[in-house]
């Protein structure tokens, strides 16, 4: 196909999947809690910050514009998979059934609870990640790309790490209990971001490659230009 021969179509794509794969078995996931070197974690942490490392990749190339309809997808597919379920624990398990309706309703209904709580998290947290990557990509002046990533991710993550939480586990959990597992869970998620941003930097090298540079300038040029002003585009 035609279509596909657009190398920019191609990285779009292959970010739209990861962003939607990750964001999904996070939600999905996240009602499983874990012990970690002694501290409590929602399993949503482990795919969860990869989704925020892909909106600083589609950031940096595409602009806030295409971000921002990227979140609202994910935020579309996030309610349609909550509908999905709800049709489905309505709909009875036969008797010889691997997973009776027990069994899956326990997950699956909490599942939905873990998915109205992120929802709202995570809208509020990735319209924040996305005006303070662009303020920083400003002041920058396009250079430090791990400032931008990082310091976006570390505000939009201590939003979504403590109301999420406090959302999901109001019913069943302390204040203090709640309180704790946030922390840890922005205390992992921030570990997480500084460990991976030599991969940051090798993603952005092997997407530059994988572009060209005449792609390359054009998108990078495209998504400043939507922030409202001209600059000579710098590696990094």
């Amino acid at each position: 196909m035609h279509l596909f021969k657009d190398k920019a179509v191609v990285l779009y794509c292959v970010l739209l999947s990861l962003f939607l794969t990750f964001l999904l078995m996070a939600e999905l996931t996240g009602s499983k809690l874990f012990s970690a070197f002694g501290f409590t974690m929602t399993m949503g942490v482990i795919p969860f910050p990869v989704t925020f490392i892909i909106t600083d990749l589609l950031n940096e190339y595409f602009g806030r514009k295409v971000v921002r309809a990227t979140t609202l997808l994910g935020m579309i597919m996030i309610s349609l998979a909550y509908l999905l379920i709800f049709i489905d624990i309505q709909i009875p398990a036969i008797e010889n059934s691997p997973i009776d309706d027990h069994s899956f309703r326990t997950v699956f209904a909490n599942s939905g609870r873990v998915i109205i709580g992120s929802v709202i998290a995570y809208l509020i947290g990735q319209m924040i990640d996305i005006h303070v990557f662009h303020y920083l990509r400003q002041k920058t002046k396009g250079k430090h790309i791990w400032l931008r990533a990082t310091g976006s991710t570390v505000i939009s993550q201590l939003i979504d790490s403590y109301v999420v939480i406090f959302i999901v586990l109001w019913s069943s959990h302390s204040l203090g209990s709640m309180v704790s597992i946030s922390n840890t869970n922005f205390v992992y998620k921030m570990a997480v971001a500084l460990l991976i941003t030599p991969l940051l930097y090798a993603i952005h090298m092997y997407i530059d490659r994988f572009l060209g540079e005449e792609t390359k300038q054009i998108l990078l040029r495209q998504a400043m230009e939507e922030e409202g002003y001209e600059r000579s585009l710098p590696a990094g």
